[in-house]
C-alpha cells in the first residue's frame, strides 16, 4: 500500500471516528463513503470490520436492556444475517456503487428533512424482519448496514438509551455477518484483518476528538453537516457512475 493511500485511509478513519464521537453513529457510513472514492465498497468494508465491531459492541454493552431488546428484535437481527447470506449467494454486484450512492443520498435526505417513519406495534412482526433483510442485502452489497434498519428503529419511538443500544445490536450483527461473508469470499484474510486492526488507532483518536468537540459545539449543527456531506458523497458517487 502506497504512503499516500495510508495517509488517506488514516485521515478517513480519524474523520469517521470523530463523527462517531460527536453523534454516536456514522463511523462505517462515513468511512465507506470516503474510502469508496479510492476503492470498491466491499474492499473498504473489509478495513472496517475491527473498528466497527469494537465500537458497536461497546455501544451495545453500555446499555441496560440487552436481553429485553434481543427478545424484541431477535427476528430483525436474524433477518439481517439472512439478507447478508442472500447477498453472498447473489455474488459480487457490478451495481454496488449505484446502490451505495443511493443509500448515502437517501440517508442524507432523511436526516436533513427530519422525516421519520411511524411503525405501529402490531406491524412490528412483519416490518422488522423486512427491514432487517433489506439491511442485510444492503450490507452484503455495499458494506453499509445503516439503511433501512436505523430509520426503522427510530420509527418505534424507543427511549434514547434503548434506541442507542438497539442500533448497536443491529450494527454489531451486521458487522459480524459481513465479516463471515467477506471471509467466505476470500476478501477478509490475515492481511485485511491486520489492516483493519491498525485502523482502530485513528478511529480511536477520532472518537476522542469527537467526544471533546461534542461538549464544545452544538450537536445539531454537526449532525446537519454530517447529513449534507452524506448527500453530497452519494450524489458524487452516482454522478461518477453516470459519467464513467
Amino acid at each position: 500500500m502506497a504512503g499516500m493511500d495510508i495517509f488517506f485511509i488514516t485521515l478517513v478513519f480519524i474523520l469517521a471516528g470523530m463523527v462517531k464521537g460527536v453523534t454516536g453513529m456514522g463511523l462505517p457510513t462515513v468511512a465507506i463513503a470516503l474510502l469508496s472514492l479510492r476503492m470498491p465498497p466491499l474492499e473498504a468494508a473489509a478495513l472496517l470490520i475491527v473498528p466497527s465491531a469494537v465500537t458497536n459492541v461497546w455501544q451495545l454493552a453500555a446499555g441496560p436492556a440487552l436481553y429485553p431488546l434481543w427478545q424484541r428484535f431477535k427476528w430483525v437481527m436474524l433477518a439481517v444475517c439472512a439478507g447478508v447470506t442472500l447477498a453472498f449467494l447473489l455474488g459480487a454486484a457490478s451495481w454496488s456503487g449505484a446502490v451505495l450512492g443511493l443509500a448515502l443520498a437517501g440517508y442524507g435526505l432523511l436526516g436533513l428533512t427530519g422525516w421519520r417513519l411511524h411503525v405501529a406495534p402490531h406491524n412490528e412482526r412483519w416490518a422488522g424482519p423486512l427491514a432487517g433483510a433489506a439491511t442485510g442485502v444492503m450490507a452484503g452489497v455495499t458494506g453499509v448496514f445503516v439503511m433501512p434498519v436505523a430509520p426503522y428503529l427510530q420509527a418505534l419511538n424507543l427511549d434514547k438509551d434503548d434506541l442507542v443500544q438497539a442500533l448497536g445490536m443491529a450494527f454489531t450483527v451486521g458487522t459480524l455477518a459481513l465479516a463471515v461473508m467477506l471471509s467466505l469470499r476470500g476478501q477478509w484474510h490475515v492481511t485485511a484483518a491486520g489492516s483493519s486492526l491498525l485502523a482502530l488507532v485513528p478511529s480511536g483518536i477520532g472518537m476522542m476528538l469527537g467526544q471533546w468537540l461534542r461538549d464544545r459545539m452544538q450537536p445539531a449543527v454537526f449532525r446537519r453537516c454530517f447529513f449534507v456531506a452524506l448527500l453530497a458523497l452519494g450524489v458524487h458517487q452516482l454522478a461518477r457512475l453516470v459519467t464513467g
